[in-house]
């Protein structure tokens, strides 16, 4: 068993639904990285995303960009943010997903940043840019490691929806709109039927995210779905309330979650 599915069973058993919340590592550096992700935790977070940055992150939108921006610009890379996951490890069993690009990780060489992964404590991969096709080393290699790869599908995936999520593990990452990562009002995708859709194939938990930036879409979309992923509004909070961002960050999150129950 992985962290990521005994957060899930969990929950289950409480009829709660998983908040999941994403920051971007060293934004806005790494030792504040430790401390959001323990203020998170403690406010209600049930699972973490940190976003390893990189300099062309084609599923982000500006809010996310400009993070991985600025944590770049401060060092930030692979290897102090695998020592950033062991300091988190010292206080919190949280589960911990890393999102990466597949550039990234070919670079440091797949294996080497697996078997990191593994010893520092993290539970799950997003890798937006890697094909249905072009999975199955990592796959395998995670596999072996007890690292979740965790499958994405957009409402444009219909017909290959199936063939994306049927070894995956952990959840299913839900892609609530066509596009990029950003703060939205609202959703206009038919995501009860589009969850129903994803729910024929597997019996792994669902989460949606993309542009659930409040407590109230929190609400009102949790009814369709196992999990709800928050990541821009909250980036965008931190960048906004230079040293006061653990707090602010934390009284949002401890919202969301309210609204998730």
């Amino acid at each position: 068993m992985n962290r990521i599915d005994n957060k899930f069973q969990e929950l289950k058993k409480k009829d709660e639904k998983a908040l999941i919340t994403f920051i971007t590592a060293g934004d806005p550096d790494l030792d504040n990285t430790v401390r959001l992700v323990l203020a998170m935790e403690k406010s209600g977070s049930d699972i973490i995303e940190l976003g390893i940055p990189y300099s062309d992150p084609i599923a982000d939108g500006e809010v996310i960009q400009a993070s991985s921006q600025r944590s770049l610009s401060l060092g930030s890379n692979i290897q102090n943010i695998m020592d950033t996951v062991k300091k988190i490890r010292l206080s919190s069993q949280v589960p911990l997903l890393y999102l990466v690009y597949y550039n990234c990780i070919f670079k440091y060489g797949i294996e080497k940043f697996l078997s990191q992964c593994s010893e520092v404590g993290i539970d799950g991969l997003i890798i937006p840019d890697l094909p249905l096709e072009e999975r199955g080393e990592i796959s395998n290699n995670a596999l072996e490691h007890n690292i979740h790869l965790i499958p994405m599908v957009a409402p444009t995936s219909k017909e290959r929806i199936g063939a994306i999520i049927e070894s995956g593990r952990g959840f299913v990452y839900c892609v609530s709109v066509n596009g990029v990562t950003g703060v939205r009002n609202d959703i206009n995708t038919d995501l009860k039927e589009y969850m129903e859709t994803v729910k024929t194939f597997s019996d792994i938990p669902v989460a949606l995210g993309f542009g659930i930036s409040d407590a109230s879409m929190v609400k009102k979309y949790k009814e369709h779905c196992d999990g709800v992923i928050v990541g821009s509004a909250l980036v965008k909070l931190i960048a906004e309330n230079k040293g006061k961002e653990v707090e602010i960050a934390a009284k949002f999150v401890k919202k969301l979650k309210e609204a998730a129950y």
